[in-house]
């Protein structure tokens, strides 16, 4: 059976750009709409299998219908220039996948699409039809299914005459009918006035067709049988233009329709032009032409692949001299419970695959040793997951000289990912696939065997060997050799370091503090019946909004498809108009405490250490700020009471020894004061005076003592939404008032505090002239969308712009405190250990004969860390636990 599939290519162009967040390429080029295209054609190709594929176009602005209607699309907006300069990508992609296109001067791609379904009817030939456009329904048929685009295009629904009937209760033919009475404002089609979906849809159902509505206007009554009497013309006029015409001069030819499937080297090539890189890898592209330069190529081909065995050992360690480069096979997400599977030594062009096996054995004492060797430079990629990785196998790892992982981050932070296949393919250093290419991934992960490992293997230390002389030069270039080597590099091994000492947990006072958190939910749920007059699941938005809505009439703030919304947003408006709203809030933050909490937690301590070894993400944030998970330690609530005391959990792991917390005080706002150089807030800062309330005295024109609590939590809130690039609006939400009060406030702030407002200007006015921005520390972040003509992209990388200098520096020097203070507690041979970083927080634990020198070298270093116009200033505190150290 013949299958062909026809996609209304300017119509899905638009679902997708609209649907998709901004996406574009190094060069500045969007890619939104061509990669939403690229995804739903894959999916079509492989759920539809056709035999046959055509994508229709659009072939100008004017066709036969505007000689009926001059205003035909009359009112449409201009299409984006965002959009616009993707339609001939999206013609290249098409031409790419194996996919006809045809556009007709004077016709819509409705038209061609109407006709060749309607000569797919005639050879009986299945035929589906992709469209955002519901006009296209009145072509359904038995042989022809109208695939509907929702959700952008990541879903279809599907029509059939079966399902119109379902859903309309008129035949496909009467979708004419629909659009004539109620008009259609997309293409300024009119209508009948006052007729919307619901009325038409009432008419048709007793007359038929607007024919008949017309010939029975005398049994309308009212305002509707006027409308209708007056407007017979525009009525009839519309069904016309909603009319497709099936007869657009063109002809069935089924050879040249024939779908083959994609031209893969075509697609490929197109695919590294738009950087995407994740398809590349999935559709196994990565071979195609122009995958890289003959030379590489060679290379590859010439690369010896050697499959360790115990009595070949003696050849790679003669030649551990010349390796640098290696790869280590390790899977799993958490690299503290993650298997390694084998090491990837090259050295010159033999790449000699150790399976871990061997590696641990004692015959290997070599390979350990050389790994182990800290003056021995070695070159890797993601350098700390494998150092983790190998360290609970009893493998250290030291001497890592370069990580491409961590270079390709600080070169690009915003790309998505940082894997070793992506930057291969980027920086054309070879094609390398990625881990779930050659694993499989969920329910289909499997270790392959030894020789598919080693020529795995092989690759990948090729592509580490090649990337790491390109990614240097480029962090030359870029003037990041300093930022790389001073602080990114050296971090990653600190961080290793301090994830696998690990913070001991108190698993029994952890499960009493569960228990403690049931009693108090118990007591919530039966004062929330109580005050509910009735017993009912209150996690259920269902039930709650029936409660809430129904039964005790508050207001109704918000409603969804599926009913009331009682999310936090709506309550906390709901929160005056009854007591049962602040006990939902406290019960849907204990429950979230239990569950996230403390059964996450007690689920992550590794019983052979008693302790909790987080993960931290050193390449994902584009600011440069730390990413914990594997728990995540960074998301504890701490603002709220029972949050906090999860923290008495954490506590040393010697008896008699003590955690000691110390934390950089509003670190960003003297970031801000630094780079702003705004003499006012500089003042605050140097003088000690509390900032927000210096910011009240200056921005209300009070004495201090006149600053009330209600003025520093304003200046607080506004103080914190500059550093964020706030706005009005959101300034109003946070302090509950006007948009216009909060507007007005602003602008004061920025003319008591005039180098802030100079420095917001400037930095946004530099990242529109290079397209990015840096921190004191040249760490960059591009931003592409600076220029977009869409306002809220616009405005989005203009925000960005601003806080991107000042959270990036803060976040920079809690990294070069956490690098000096490792050094310092080495140099000076000290046994307290670094073991945490939250936000601007570090935690130790500290010996009690080491107290007053930790008390003392710790805030020294880090308000040291980077000098800075105004003074770092940081708090220390020291208890049994970490809570009672803050």
């Amino acid at each position: 059976m013949r299958k062909l599939v026809v996609i209304d290519g300017n119509s899905v162009a638009y679902r997708a750009f609209f649907a998709l967040p901004a996406l574009s390429n190094s060069s500045g080029l969007h890619t939104g709409a061509v990669y939403g295209m690229t995804t739903m054609l894959l999916r079509l190709i492989e759920e539809e299998k056709p035999t046959h594929f055509l994508a229709a176009f659009d072939a100008g602005k004017v066709t036969f219908r505007h000689s009926q209607y001059g205003e035909y699309k009359g009112g449409r907006q201009k299409t984006p220039p965002e959009l616009s300069e993707q339609f001939p990508v999206i013609r290249n992609l098409i031409e790419a996948m194996g996919i006809r296109q045809f556009e007709l001067e004077g016709y819509e791609a409705d038209d061609i699409i109407g006709t060749i379904t309607k000569l797919a009817e005639q050879d009986d030939v299945q035929a589906v039809v992709v469209t955002g456009d519901k006009d296209m329904l009145q072509l359904a048929s038995e042989r022809v299914t109208i695939a509907l685009t929702r959700k952008g295009v990541s879903e279809i629904e599907r029509f059939d005459p079966a399902h119109i009937r379902e859903v309309y209760n008129l035949a496909p033919d009467q979708i004419r009918d629909l659009k004539g009475l109620m008009g259609d404002a997309s293409d300024n089609i009119p209508g009948v006035p006052g007729v919307g979906e619901k009325t038409a849809l009432k008419l048709l159902h007793e007359y038929g067709t607007v024919e008949q509505v017309l010939a029975h206007v005398d049994e309308l009554k009212g305002k509707l049988r006027e409308n209708i009497a007056n407007h017979a013309d525009d009525a009839r006029m519309s069904k016309e233009l909603a009319t497709i015409f099936r007869e657009v001069p063109m002809e069935a030819d089924w050879d040249a329709l024939r779908f083959a499937g994609p031209d893969k080297p075509k697609l490929a090539e197109l695919f590294r032009k738009l950087e995407f890189r994740s398809l590349i890898d999935k559709l196994d592209l990565g071979g195609g032409a122009g995958a890289e330069p003959a030379e590489s190529d060679e290379q590859e081909e010439a690369l010896e692949v050697v499959r360790v065995t115990a009595d070949r050992l003696g050849d790679l360690v003669k030649r551990l001299g010349e390796v640098k480069a290696f790869a280590a096979e390790v899977t799993g997400d958490n690299p503290h419970t993650g298997d390694v599977h084998g090491l990837t030594f090259l050295a010159g062009q033999t790449a000699y695959y150790v399976p871990f096996g061997l590696l641990a054995s004692d015959e290997a004492s070599a390979l350990r040793e050389w790994l182990a060797d800290p003056e021995i430079p070695k070159i890797t990629h993601d350098a700390h997951r494998t150092e983790v990785a190998l360290h609970w196998r009893g493998l250290p790892l030291r001497g890592v000289a370069f990580c491409t992982m961590l270079a390709g981050y600080l070169l690009d932070p915003t790309e998505a990912g940082h894997t070793l296949g992506l930057l291969a393919r980027k920086y054309e250093c070879g094609s390398v696939p990625e881990n779930e290419d050659v694993y499989g991934k969920g329910a289909k992960f499997k270790v392959p065997d030894e020789q598919t490992l080693a020529a795995f293997g092989a690759r990948r230390a090729l592509a580490i060997s090649r990337l790491e002389s390109k990614l240097s030069e480029l962090l030359k270039q870029n003037g990041m050799e300093s930022l790389y080597h001073e602080l990114e590099l050296p971090l990653s091994g600190r961080l290793a370091a301090m994830e696998t000492t690990g913070v001991r947990v108190d698993a029994g006072a952890l499960e009493a503090y569960g228990e403690e958190l049931k009693q108090s939910i118990a007591r919530l749920e039966k004062d929330i019946y109580e005050l509910a007059g009735t017993e009912f699941n209150i996690g259920s938005t269902k039930q709650l909004g029936e409660i809430l809505f129904d039964k005790l009439k508050l207001p109704v703030v918000k409603k969804t498809k599926t009913g009331y919304s009682t999310d936090a947003e709506v309550l906390e408006k709901l929160e005056p108009y009854h007591d049962i709203v602040k006990h939902i809030l406290h019960y849907r933050q204990l429950t979230k405490l239990q569950s996230t909490y403390i059964e996450g937690l007690l689920k992550e301590v590794r019983p052979e250490t008693g302790k909790i070894h987080t993960y931290y993400q050193q390449t994902i944030a584009a600011t440069g700020r730390l990413s914990s998970q594997f728990p995540n330690l960074q998301n504890i609530p701490i603002r709220l009471e029972e949050g906090r005391k999860i923290r008495r959990v954490f506590v040393p792991s010697e008896p008699g020894w003590v955690i000691l917390a110390a934390d950089y005080s509003q670190i960003e706002l003297r970031v801000l004061a630094h780079i702003s150089g705004d003499e006012g807030l500089k003042e605050a800062f140097r003088t000690g005076l509390d900032v927000h309330t210096k910011t009240a005295m200056d921005v209300f024109g009070v004495s201090e003592d006149q600053v009330d609590a209600n003025m520093r939590r304003q200046a607080k809130a506004v103080n914190f939404g500059i550093v964020y690039g706030i706005s009005g609006f959101g300034l109003s939400r946070n302090l509950d008032i006007s948009p216009k009060e909060a507007e007005a406030f602003i602008k004061q702030y920025y003319e008591t505090f005039p180098g802030v407002r100079a420095y917001m200007d400037n930095i946004v006015a530099t990242a529109r002239e290079q397209g990015y921005v840096t921190t004191l520390l040249n760490r960059r972040r591009y931003l592409p969308e600076i220029k977009a003509s869409n306002f809220n992209l616009r405005s989005f990388a203009e925000r960005t712009a601003m806080n991107t200098p000042i959270q990036g520096t803060a976040a920079d020097i809690i990294k070069l405190a956490m690098v000096k203070i490792a050094d310092r507690l080495e140099s000076e041979g000290l046994s307290s250990r670094m073991l945490l970083t939250v936000h601007d927080e570090l935690v130790f634990e500290v010996p009690p004969d080491e107290l007053e020198t930790m008390k003392r070298l710790v805030p020294e270093v880090m308000e040291s860390a980077l000098e800075l116009d105004v003074p770092l200033k940081v708090d220390v505190s020291w208890g049994d636990n970490w809570y009672e150290a803050k």
